[in-house]
């Protein structure tokens, strides 16, 4: 007579099927959640586009007789006819001051936090490791908490209402240095830049022509953050600008926002503004999406 082998099963913990059936089912409810939840993600950042882009086509009566979601009689270019038209083409205007701020501002600015991003990491000068935190305390600081000491530091400097009042302090950025750093840590070696040096190039001459060409997939993700940064500023244009003719289009359309509800005639032009404002994001972010991607994936691997 032999003795049973068979170990008894803990009592009070459920059983849980093995085996490649269950393993199967598990993973498929996983990814199914997943999609799901990704499903919902899309749909909450496309149904806003979609209803931009429907109510763009629509009259004022139509507003009130159709639909969210229906193109109703396609009254697109009368209302872009109007958009150009209304108070002398100011619109014009706006959309010309928008591509400089963001443009400008952009392309500068990403530069500058290249250039410090790289000091920080690759210079050996006194308080660097200071200054770095300094620039950490800096991402932590919300813009609109600076509005008012830049207001401050304008009106001290006369430039108040004017192009520079909007435009110089669109060119710092705390967290554009702080992924400089991570992507020059990353990317640039030493060795390379010591080789460089040997060679009789000053600094400058090694940051341009060694540094930032390997950073490039950097310098293009800080463009693109400082880019829609810029594009989307509102609040610092409005505290420092009265003049319509300095307005971006952020502020020139929340200014006729703010007329609709008395004048139901610039709903449209509010609308088809706005749709136009999304365009140069949805551009920029296709034109440079391999830039930026590989530039997010070099700073996330560090």
């Amino acid at each position: 007579m032999t003795a049973s082998t068979t170990t008894p099963r803990a009592v009070g913990r459920p059983h849980r099927p093995t085996g490649p059936r269950w393993a199967a089912g598990s993973r498929w409810t996983s990814r199914g959640a997943v999609h799901g939840i990704l499903l919902l993600a899309a749909l909450y950042s496309v149904l806003p586009l979609v209803w931009l882009a429907t109510s763009a086509t629509k009259s004022v009566g139509d507003f009130s007789t159709s639909s969210a979601f229906e193109f109703a009689d396609w009254n697109l270019w009368n209302n872009l006819r109007d958009l150009f038209t209304r108070e002398d083409g100011v619109f014009l205007d706006w959309i010309r001051n928008s591509v400089l701020y963001a443009g400008a501002g952009a392309f500068l600015g990403a530069l500058i936090c290249t250039a410090c991003g790289y000091a920080i990491a690759k210079l050996d000068f006194p308080g660097r490791r200071a200054l770095f935190a300094v620039t950490l305390a800096g991402v932590l600081v919300p813009p609109t908490a600076l509005a008012l000491p830049l207001y401050l530091l304008a009106s001290q400097l006369h430039v108040v209402n004017t192009f520079w009042a909007v435009f110089i302090p669109l060119l710092t950025n705390p967290f554009g240095v702080y992924l400089a750093r991570t992507f020059a840590e990353a990317s640039v070696p030493d060795e390379v830049l010591e080789a460089s040096r040997l060679d009789g190039a000053g600094e400058l001459r090694t940051f341009v022509r060694i540094a930032l060409p390997v950073m490039l997939p950097g310098f293009v993700t800080i463009l693109l953050f400082q880019f829609v940064s810029i594009w989307n500023n509102f609040f610092l244009p409005l505290v420092m600008l009265t003049d319509p003719k300095l307005f971006p289009m952020t502020l020139g359309i929340y200014q006729w926002g703010t007329r609709a509800p008395q004048f139901p005639d610039y709903n449209p032009l509010v609308i088809t503004g706005s749709l136009l404002a999304v365009v140069p994001l949805i551009v920029a972010f296709i034109v440079l999406q391999r830039q930026w991607r590989s530039g997010l994936s070099a700073g996330s691997v560090k």
